[in-house]
């Protein structure tokens, strides 16, 4: 899963505020805003308290990135390593 919070961060720039002022103002710990700065997931009452301090919705700081693993199915099975015969058919284009 691909969670961006970069709209987070461009509302703190448009407030003139730092992660460090966020944090103080919101509540949160430095390894909450690690996590949203490596773009993982925190819990949805950590975004309830930021909307509130900071007088925004959900999809103004958060947004899901939808991104495939991998790529497609076919490249998925090009680059995997398995020696199942089975596997190795459908590797070979079923020949």
């Amino acid at each position: 899963m691909a969670v961006s919070y970069n709209g987070l961060w461009k509302l703190l720039i448009d407030k003139n505020m730092k992660k460090g002022d966020m944090m103080k103002l919101v509540g949160i710990s430095s390894s909450t805003v690690a996590k949203m700065t490596n773009g993982e997931l925190v819990s949805m009452k950590v975004l309830e308290k930021v909307c509130e301090k900071l007088d925004c919705d959900f999809g103004d700081i958060v947004h899901y990135e939808h991104k495939p693993q991998g790529g497609c199915v076919h490249e998925q099975v090009a680059k995997a390593d398995c020696e199942c015969p089975l596997f190795q058919e459908a590797k070979d284009g079923g020949q």
